[in-house]
């Protein structure tokens, strides 16, 4: 339905006759002479419009009424305290003293594995230093005679020789690398 051809609320219920003069005396002297006049149309539609407005205004109410009923249970719940504990040294010490306690022995053991890899690493290295120590003492007129004697089964061996001999020399140099870094880490 239309708002413009609504009939309001406050308009449906009959009224008998005009209302009473809320003027103290004669009530009229108030009224207008002419008895048959009629509104402006201006009028009605304005006095419709505030109506809706009332409505609007009620129905807004009633909404906030409902989102608000609870607030005053729900600002209690939310409410928080700010709450300060104070430590004194002794604890703060005593604390500290239990986790140190707890921690060392962890760390004991994380620094004798990390030993006992360094060992095993600078085993490795003495061994790779001595493989290479006798392949360089070999003489190289082996490895660079002339291949047209020998069969091709001895060319692929001589060549896979050499290429493990080259796989060696660089798993050397990775391995000392990695000792020396361990060993000026040790040494800070």
């Amino acid at each position: 339905m239309d708002k413009s051809h609504r009939v309001s609320r406050l308009s449906v219920h009959p009224r008998l006759g005009p209302r009473d003069s809320v003027f103290p005396g004669n009530p009229d002297l108030y009224r207008t002479v002419d008895t048959n006049a009629t509104c402006s149309p201006y009028l009605q539609e304005c006095v419709m419009a505030m109506e809706d407005c009332c409505d609007e205004a009620y129905e807004a109410q009633e909404l906030i009424r409902q989102g608000t009923y609870d607030l005053p249970r729900i600002s209690k719940v939310l409410a928080s305290e700010r709450v300060f504990l104070l430590v004194d040294e002794s604890t703060v010490r005593r604390y500290k003293a239990d986790l140190s306690d707890e921690i060392e022995p962890q760390i004991n053991e994380l620094l004798s594995r990390a030993e006992k890899g360094l060992q095993i690493l600078l085993k490795k290295e003495n061994m790779l230093q001595a493989k290479v120590e006798a392949s360089q003492s070999r003489p190289t007129s082996r490895a660079t005679a002339n291949t047209t004697g020998m069969n091709k089964l001895d060319v692929r061996r001589m060549q896979m020789l050499a290429r493990q001999r080259q796989k060696l020399e660089e798993e050397l140099a990775a391995l000392q690398a990695e000792v020396d870094a361990m060993l000026s880490s040790m040494k800070k």
